[in-house]
């Protein structure tokens, strides 16, 4: 038995080595084709598995949940839609630069209370945590926001890969606590491989080219709000914590926690509920299915465009994320 976890736990280590310097290659010599060729395979797949993994994370009946996941579903809802509408109204209004700044900071100020709610509703509980220092967490990272509103969402554009990371490192201590130890080690790699793309990257010009494509990538990742910082670096730093998080949720978290081919509904509670509740979910998991496969011939059809609508509509799946990880804390 020993013997048999020891080898587990080498095949872990063995695997996230690879997986990482293989994303750390790609990305640091080939920045944007790889985040070209990343976005476009596994952004449809990862969410599908996404929600099918919050599918059974999500009880049958909420009971005294109520108010929770309540407020989850109306913040991430209402706050998707301010986040995809803040571009048309800036638009219809002809807003100044400072009018836009002001309109990130409330939006971003929404997010952090939102979170903070959330974590007091989630303290109270079982098993009940003792967060008193969310309050003023949250106050200090609204004055943060109020100061550098652009560098305050760009960092939600580098912290969500990690999300993933938190996820599985949650799943493993409840379904596999004796990998976890190795698997925290592994991570340690992360660093590493951020700083090797600085050492290449860092001091390199920012990309060639001024094709829309590539602006975009370049923008996403920060162009034009860290100074200084090249282009090249802060795309393929970007693209390898994707490649990552798109790791986790695709082939890492479905192997320790669905345990079951992710059509198998057996495992997700709504699904047991009543008849009429398993067709609603095998609905939307082929539902989800059919969204893949148009997204990937849609980017065929126009990549740039259909990247740009993705990432506006990927903030639903940012913050679902955020309410079914509190639970898990």
């Amino acid at each position: 038995m020993l013997r048999e976890q020891s080898a587990l736990e080498l095949g872990i280590a063995i695997s996230s080595i690879c997986v990482m310097s293989l994303a750390c290659l790609l990305a640091g010599w080939f920045p944007v084709g790889f985040s070209i060729a990343t976005v476009f395979l596994f952004a449809g797949p990862h969410n599908w598995f996404e929600a099918r993994y919050m599918l059974t994370r999500m009880p049958g009946r909420w009971g005294s949940l109520r108010p929770y996941f309540l407020a989850a579903l109306i913040g991430v809802l209402g706050l998707t839609a301010a986040f995809a509408g803040l571009p048309w109204v800036a638009s219809a209004c002809d807003w100044s630069e400072s009018d836009w700044l002001v309109a990130v900071a409330v939006w971003n100020t929404s997010l952090v209370a939102w979170v903070t709610s959330l974590a007091l509703l989630r303290s109270r509980q079982h098993p009940h945590r003792q967060w008193d220092t969310i309050v003023p967490a949250a106050c200090v990272l609204i004055a943060i926001n109020w100061l550098l509103p652009m560098a305050w969402s760009l960092s939600l554009v580098y912290l969500h890969p990690l999300m993933a990371l938190w996820f599985l490192d949650r799943e493993l201590g409840q379904k596999q606590p004796a990998w976890r130890r190795t698997y925290r080690r592994c991570l340690l790699l992360i660093p590493i491989g951020l700083t090797i793309l600085w050492l290449r990257l860092g001091s390199a010009p920012n990309l060639p080219g001024d094709d829309i494509l590539t602006q975009q990538i370049s923008m996403h990742a920060g162009a034009g709000i860290v100074p200084h910082v090249s282009t090249h670096f802060l795309v393929a730093a970007h693209t390898f914590l994707e490649l990552l998080h798109y790791g986790v949720w695709i082939i890492a978290i479905p192997i320790i926690s669905l345990k079951a081919w992710p059509w198998n509904m057996e495992g997700v509670p709504l699904a047991r509920r009543s008849a009429t509740w398993k067709w609603f979910v095998t609905i939307l998991l082929v539902g989800g299915a059919v969204a893949m496969i148009v997204l990937w011939g849609a980017f065929l059809a126009d990549y740039s465009t259909t990247r740009d609508i993705y990432f506006t509509i990927a903030m639903l799946h940012v913050l679902a994320e955020i309410p079914f990880l509190l639970r898990l804390l």
